[in-house]
């Protein structure tokens, strides 16, 4: 599983002219789920996304997680995250999961930054045409890979 999570001052998700999830200060995370990827993955990369110390402390310095300062969370699956470009200029997407494996995978996730934050996960439209718009506050914005675990 790929992760990018931007720490964000807002952020919102629109389908078809209809807002559907929104959050304030917090973590905007899009997820992209591969075939292989299991629980453990959920797992480890529910750890990282909470414990991250993204957040200015009272000297400015990062050392806060999203639970440190009570944040929210918004999480988008996003196939694309799996994109391979190693031959030509067209993306392969061969890697992204089946719905069958990348739904309960990504819910999980959900799930699980949801009871460890003691807040609900909002949440994209899993194979929506989605509108994301954000204001990534810093710029931070980190990439996690399950697989390479760095």
């Amino acid at each position: 599983m790929r992760l990018v999570i931007q720490r964000v001052s807002r952020a919102s998700v629109t389908v078809e002219g209809e807002l559907k999830a929104s959050i304030g200060n917090g973590l905007m995370v899009l997820v992209g789920v591969e075939n292989g990827d299991t629980q453990e993955d959920v797992k480890w990369l529910v750890g990282k996304t909470v414990a991250l110390r993204i957040f200015d402390d009272e000297n400015g310095v990062m050392n806060r997680s999203i639970h440190d300062v009570g944040g929210e969370v918004l999480a988008v699956s996003q196939f694309t995250l799996t994109a391979s470009t190693r031959k030509g200029n067209r993306p392969s997407y061969i890697r992204a999961a089946g719905h069958d494996i990348a739904i309960p995978l990504y819910e999980e996730y959900c799930d699980q930054i949801a009871n460890a934050l003691g807040v609900p996960t909002q949440k994209g439209v899993f194979g929506a045409d989605m509108k994301v718009e954000l204001i990534n506050n810093g710029p931070v914005t980190i990439i996690i890979d399950s697989k390479l675990k760095e």
